[in-house]
């Protein structure tokens, strides 16, 4: 799906059409004062302040007709330079931009107009509104100035703007795709997780999510082993003189739960990396130890705003798939390069594609020096090269405590997430004082590796459930297959032995011998999302075979049982 923020040409049409917007906005409602309208990632939007009026879904429909007028139209945008006293005069009766103005230094100010409308804005824009003409208007709401709740409420209504009419219809299509696939639906009506009032941004998994959850751990912990990781569990919460040590208590306090017990101040923990530190310094290290590779599945609390939390991919508690490499300086290269190789096999498994960003050190909060930071960002940098994966820069972007490599996985929709993570950190070490012995017996202060692939195992699962809209492969699929007797009575008994010769290797399934007609029983089956049913009649019976349905699909084939779960029994184990 299309970045309208990263897209430089959508970028300037989309500012474009947040005008035109506003221009119709204050056409149907004079009384109209407007704050900023800016362009995001999902399009545009402009907050608006209507008085007494508020605006209702129908109301939008209002307001795109006046808006394809004004495209019609075609007027050009035109950009004018004018005075900060010019400004003040222009806006004198809205004190949203009265307040943008007195902000800005002295000197000259751009406005744009078309029409009859004027606004305050850097710019660039298109030439003309006729450009702005397939749009659609997609949702309002409320939202407060400057985002603070002791403001007065705005009125916020979002749009998108494409250049040509076939794209607005993929756009619109894609996204209807996306609403169908929504893991909050989804995972309710598949029972995988649910949410509860008396833990916001917390999610409870059902019994069926809890299967989808193991075995995803599971696989985690088979291929980490494949790649020589030794695993550690680490105490949920931690004093006050740990998260001091580590930096999170100056850099990371606001987002942390803190809790009094003795009479000293604990907090539960928002990161694993402080536990995994102390493991380390538990012991004496030698040179020849390093790499050390220690992984944790560790939950993780942080103080989310509640209007920030959505299903499982903005919560407040999560498991990050944590592991900490410790290595030499001469081992940073190598290292990095293996774990990108490491990162690449995993997503493939899940069909995921992927690109590579490298972030650098904040402007503000960061710890450590500079030659530090220069040599942790240039390793990285090295690192990627040496992989053969292109990267790009995303600058400021790096945790406080260094630089980093964040996978963006792209989904069978094409939409984008940040998911895995490699974090190089010279400083943490030098913080917690942990060494490792030199050949010569001096000591030695080791480099630190932070990474995670899942990122959180409750957003992967989310991600999961929209990329596959549910239909997971058989080998993650909760309920893997359904065995459906055509004669309720009839076929019963050979039904029950294909379920238990199935439970047998290991299969998760069950019988749907309901009093119901076979085509009902077969649609409801993929309507759950089972991948697998089997069907059974006289001919399955006698010779002790089955009929195999494919969820999604019409076809069907008939071949013996042992075949069949031969088959299947590959087909999980390839994780195909």
């Amino acid at each position: 799906m299309v970045d309208f923020k990263e897209d430089a040409k959508l970028n300037v049409l989309n500012h474009s059409c947040a005008h035109m917007m506003a221009q119709a906005v204050k056409r149907l409602y004079p009384q109209a004062k407007f704050w900023v309208g800016p362009v995001v990632s999902e399009g545009f939007y402009y907050d608006i302040d209507l008085g007494e009026d508020v605006i209702k879904d129908e109301d939008l429909e209002k307001i795109e007709k006046e808006m394809k007028k004004i495209a019609k139209d075609g007027k050009r945008i035109i950009r004018e330079e004018i005075s900060k006293e010019e400004a003040l005069a222009m806006f004198a009766q809205d004190p949203y931009k009265l307040e943008l103005i007195q902000d800005l230094e002295d000197g000259s100010i751009t406005v744009y107009r078309q029409g009859e409308f004027v606004d305050l804005c850097r710019g660039p824009h298109v030439e003309s509104v006729k450009q702005c003409k397939n749009f659609k208007l997609m949702k309002h709401s409320g939202a407060y100035w400057k985002g603070d709740a002791n403001n007065k409420m705005l009125q916020r209504i979002y749009g998108v703007c494409f250049e040509t009419k076939e794209e607005l219809e993929e756009h619109l299509a894609l996204l209807e795709e996306a609403k169908k696939r929504d893991h909050k639906k989804l995972g309710r009506e598949m029972g995988l997780f649910m949410m509860s009032e008396y833990a916001p941004g917390m999610p409870f998994f059902l019994p069926d999510g809890m299967i989808l959850r193991n075995l995803l751990e599971s696989f985690w912990y088979e291929e980490h082993t494949k790649e020589g990781y030794e695993f550690i569990k680490t105490p949920i919460m931690m004093s006050r003189e740990l998260w001091e040590t580590s930096g999170h208590w100056d850099n990371y306090g606001e987002n942390m739960y803190i809790s009094m017990v003795d009479d000293r101040q604990f907090a539960i923990k928002p990161m694993n990396c402080p536990g995994s530190l102390l493991v380390f310094k538990n012991g004496l290290h030698s040179y020849k130890d390093l790499p050390m590779r220690m992984g944790e599945l560790g939950q993780v609390h942080r103080h989310e705003a509640s209007g920030a939390l959505n299903g499982l991919f903005r919560v407040r508690t999560f498991t990050q798939d944590d592991a900490h490499i410790y290595m030499r300086l001469d081992q940073i290269e190598s290292e990095v390069i293996a774990l990108i190789r490491f990162i690449d096999r995993f997503y493939k498994m899940f069909h995921l594609t992927y690109e590579i960003e490298l972030s650098t050190r904040p402007q503000d909060k960061y710890i450590g020096s500079l030659a530090v930071w220069e040599k942790s960002e240039t390793a990285l940098a090295a690192a990627c090269e040496h992989a053969g994966k292109a990267y790009k820069i995303n600058p400021g972007d790096g945790a406080f405590y260094g630089p980093k490599l964040d996978f963006h996985i792209k989904d069978s929709l094409g939409r984008v997430w940040q998911c895995g993570t490699i974090q190089l950190d010279m400083n943490l070490p030098e913080r917690f004082d942990i060494t490792y012995v030199e050949k010569d017996g001096s000591k030695a202060r080791p480099v630190m590796l932070h990474r995670v692939i899942f990122g959180s195992i409750e957003r992967f699962i989310g991600i999961l459930i929209e990329h596959y809209a549910g239909h997971f492969p058989l080998w993650l699929a909760p309920k893997q297959i359904v065995v459906v007797p055509v004669h309720h009575e009839r076929h019963l008994e050979y039904a029950k032995q294909v379920k238990e010769a199935l439970q047998a290797s290991g299969f998760r399934c069950s019988v749907d011998a309901r009093n119901e007609k076979l085509g009902y029983r077969i649609r409801e089956a993929q309507m759950r999302k089972i991948p697998v049913q089997l069907v059974v009649g006289d001919g399955e019976a006698e010779n002790h075979s089955v009929t195999i349905r494919r969820a999604m699909s019409k076809d069907s084939a008939t071949l013996s049982l042992d075949a069949c779960i031969a088959q299947l029994c590959d087909e999980v184990k390839e994780k195909r």
